[in-house]
């Protein structure tokens, strides 16, 4: 039964992050000057329950003025690292925006 209900979870969450309905958490940090989104979640519940996992691993990582949102939207990229001047897709990999 699990596996069902899983599935159905997954269902929807993908069709309500084709709306953007869809809930992701967006984190802010200061240095590095990075705007992260983790997603996407079904319920602001489920989002904000995962939020403290996230910002214990950039803590961990060392960042800090470390900044949390948990919003609806659709993020065109996972990653953001400002201070590079590129945008980082978490599944594809590096993607370059400006002159180098």
């Amino acid at each position: 039964m699990k596996p069902f209900l899983d599935n159905f979870k997954d269902f929807l969450t993908n069709l309500f992050q084709s709306f953007g309905w869809a809930w992701w958490v967006e984190i802010v940090t200061q240095n590095p000057r990075c705007t992260y989104y983790f997603g996407p979640f079904l319920s602001q519940k489920e989002a904000k329950a995962a939020t403290a996992g996230y910002v214990e691993d950039l803590q961990q990582e060392k960042a800090q003025g470390i900044g949390v949102n948990v919003k609806r939207c659709k993020p065109d990229n996972l990653t953001i690292a400002d201070d590079l001047g590129e945008r980082i897709d978490r599944r594809t990999g590096p993607v370059f925006s400006g002159l180098m």
